[in-house]
């Protein structure tokens, strides 16, 4: 059967034009939906991405998996997710970091780098010792680090400049102490950072209680207080550090899924409305809770907006530490 020209030049033309249509008017997802996690395996970003990747491929119907990105003080990772094609192939979770890698001059990334999609985790950090460091409250850690020599103690739970770096220096900064008093050991996210506590390279960690609950159950470590405003409902016994100290502070993490920029308006959509019966599933629910991970979700326009807020109050606080470096 012969088909004449017109009718070939016509099907031509259609099957360019279908070629060429935007992603917006493909079908999605086209394939696995990887999710990047710029953190390393084994702390609280990498725990709740996974569970976060295994019920969002029952509302996707295509595989999630979780990569981890580590490296760069998490500059590495959040590039990865930003530089991605902004096809809906590929996500992240962003964590608070992402407010603060541009100000220490390692990135030029900000939060308008994403399509953000929403928050889904905010956690205070906490401050941890050795279970035999011999301190029973912040008040005894904070004399110690009084009389102590500069950089005689030394602390981890993050990146340089991240968010438990931060939560060390305002507590420094809280209780009238130079921030050069304790020597900050950089690491590739929390898990790494408390190991290294336990292990007695450092003498002290920040980080928040879930991340730390395997080590705090194995006897190794202990917390002394949280940088809460009030005392979580997880743990009513553990202090806040304003009223074990007379000192007032507070400071917490956050974690949130996004995009690349530009992401189609439907397929955010569509992420997005997956996302939101993924935070309100059951299973979500139990694990977070058993957790003690905070639950929230703040979705898109007002996710951007919280991004932007956070980005300037880390840049306050980077400056007040000395750390910035734009």
């Amino acid at each position: 059967m012969k088909l004449n020209r017109r009718i070939i030049l016509s099907l031509a033309a259609a099957a360019m034009m279908g070629a060429a249509l935007p992603a917006t008017a493909q079908e999605w997802p086209n394939g696995p939906v990887t999710l990047v996690v710029p953190w390393s395996a084994g702390g609280g970003t990498d725990a709740t991405a996974r569970m976060i990747g295994t019920l969002l491929e029952k509302e996707l119907g295509v595989p999630v998996p979780v990569v981890n990105r580590t490296g760069g003080s998490g500059v590495i990772g959040h590039s990865a997710i930003a530089e991605a094609a902004p096809d809906g192939q590929t996500i992240g979770v962003a964590t608070l970091e992402i407010g603060s890698m541009h100000t220490l001059g390692l990135t030029d990334l900000t939060y308008k780098s994403y399509t953000p999609i929403g928050l889904y985790n905010s956690d205070p950090a906490a401050i941890f010792v050795r279970a035999d460091a011999g301190y029973d409250d912040v008040k005894a850690l904070l004399s110690a680090l009084s009389a102590a020599p500069d950089r005689e103690f030394k602390a981890s739970g993050s990146a340089q400049g991240g968010v438990n770096h931060l939560a060390l220096a305002g507590m420094l900064l809280a209780a009238g102490l130079p921030v050069e008093r304790v020597a900050w050991v950089p690491s590739e996210g929390a898990a790494p950072g408390l190991q290294d506590l336990a292990a007695g390279g450092v003498q002290i960690a920040t980080a928040s209680l879930p991340e730390a609950a395997a080590l705090m159950s194995a006897g190794l470590i202990k917390p002394l207080a949280v940088f809460a405003e009030a005392r979580l409902d997880a743990a009513p016994d553990l202090p806040t550090f304003t009223e074990a100290s007379g000192h007032a502070f507070a400071l917490g993490s956050w974690r949130g899924i996004v995009a690349p920029a530009g992401l189609p308006a439907d397929i955010a959509g569509t992420l997005g409305d997956a996302m939101g019966k993924v935070v309100n599933h059951p299973e979500y629910l139990a694990f977070m809770k058993e957790r003690g991970y905070a639950t929230q979700w703040t979705a898109a326009g007002d996710f951007e907006a919280f991004m932007e807020a956070s980005d300037a109050a880390l840049a306050q606080s980077l400056k007040a530490v000395g750390l910035a470096k734009q």
